[in-house]
């Protein structure tokens, strides 16, 4: 039998095992896992999984789904309610570029995967990195699957103030992972309009700006 990388021998990133995801699920008792196929693992993981699933009449029936697995993320809104400013990232996205986005520059909270890190840890990086600021204590908002029918990704919402004394670099992201990032300071109502006019089209933005308006630093008073 034939080695596979991410099975029995390392992948590129020296992963194996890959196919044992999912194998050994039981909270539901009426999906029963039958076979977990690797289709790819260039950089995430794209499977395709077997299973019977038992309707609520009772009935079976064999099914198959594939999921990318590309590792759980961190989102953050840092806003400074006294200046009524929030900080955005503007970079190139090519999946949304080649789905009918103009230019494929897409304007989004900062975001990353989590990797080996926390949740809150992963995003204070990721606020250093991109935005070049410090926060301190932030706020868990809500942890959300964004594309649950195809991508098993779960992602960690945080709001945190930020001041202009907070604002150490000029971020942008790290080159050697093709990031270039440009921040952008925006007053929070104006940000608030774009969600409506199509300026802003990323999902976790319009979420967080929509909570930052309802129950967060910009509610009514």
């Amino acid at each position: 039998m034939s080695s596979r990388p991410g099975i029995d021998v390392p992948d590129a990133r020296g992963r194996t095992g890959l196919d044992r995801t999912g194998r050994d699920l039981e909270g539901n008792p009426d999906v029963v896992i039958h076979d977990v196929e690797l289709l790819a693992t260039a950089w995430h993981v794209l499977r395709r999984t077997t299973y019977d699933y038992r309707s609520p009449d009772g009935t079976w029936s064999r099914q198959q789904r594939e999921t990318y697995d590309r590792g759980n993320g961190a989102t953050l809104l840092p806003y400074d309610a006294e200046r009524g400013t929030v900080l955005l990232a503007r970079q190139f996205r090519y999946p949304v570029y080649v789905n009918g986005h103009p230019d494929g520059l897409l304007l989004e909270t900062a975001a990353g995967l989590l990797d080996e890190d926390s949740p809150e840890d992963a995003i204070r990086r990721e606020a250093t990195e991109e935005l070049g600021i410090t926060i301190g204590e932030i706020e868990h908002v809500f942890d959300v699957y964004m594309s649950p029918g195809s991508v098993t990704e779960r992602l960690h919402f945080y709001a945190a103030p930020y001041t202009p004394d907070t604002r150490l670099t000029a971020g942008g992201g790290l080159a050697d992972e093709g990031e270039d990032i440009t921040v952008v300071e925006l007053p929070f109502a104006e940000a608030l309009d774009m969600t409506y006019d199509g300026r802003i089209n990323d999902a976790k933005t319009i979420m967080l700006l929509q909570w930052a308006a309802l129950r967060g630093p910009f509610r009514p008073s």
